[in-house]
């Protein structure tokens, strides 16, 4: 249970922020995902399931939030978080820059699906080239945010994590 209120405090917390403070800060006019970004690092520090919960449940907060349609964003992230936390497995040898690679890359992946998801239901209003540049940019910002935002995540992760009790 304290798991599961950590990681929602944590979503929700981006959600929050996003919306809040970064919707000013722009870099080459774009904003930064932080939901993107907390999903995947949980994706990566929790594995799968953990990514995938989380990404359901600030998916649907961001959708309900920004009064965008339903759901795309849950199925984005959802993925995404699954998608990541399966990579994780396949990961022999961590270095320091991994997280970053991973967060600027699988952000990028996550907006070309959000967006190609967006043009299947007919709901894309920019075109192609704009969306390529809003996701590359995107998850730029999110790489370079990921050095600040990876210590935090993990020290909550780990601390939430249940402890055994060795009794005699």
């Amino acid at each position: 249970m304290r798991r599961a209120i950590s990681l929602t405090i944590l979503v929700l917390t981006a959600l929050l922020l996003q919306t809040t403070v970064f919707s000013e800060i722009q870099l080459l006019g774009v904003k930064p995902e932080l939901v993107y970004l907390v999903v995947i690092l949980i994706a990566v520090l929790e594995g799968p399931t953990s990514g995938a919960g989380a990404g359901f449940a600030g998916g649907m907060a961001q959708d309900f939030l920004l009064n965008q349609p339903k759901g795309i964003t849950a199925l984005t992230l959802t993925l995404l978080g699954y998608s990541v936390g399966m990579l994780r497995q396949y990961i022999v040898s961590p270095s320091a820059w991994l997280p970053v690679f991973l967060v600027g890359a699988s952000t990028a992946a996550g907006e070309i699906f959000h967006g190609l998801v967006r043009f299947l239901l007919g709901q894309l209003d920019t075109g192609w080239g704009f969306q390529f540049r809003v996701a590359i940019l995107a998850g730029l910002y999110n790489a370079l945010l990921t050095p600040v935002v990876f210590p935090v995540i993990r020290r909550v992760t780990e601390s939430s994590r249940t402890r055994k009790v060795l009794r005699w």
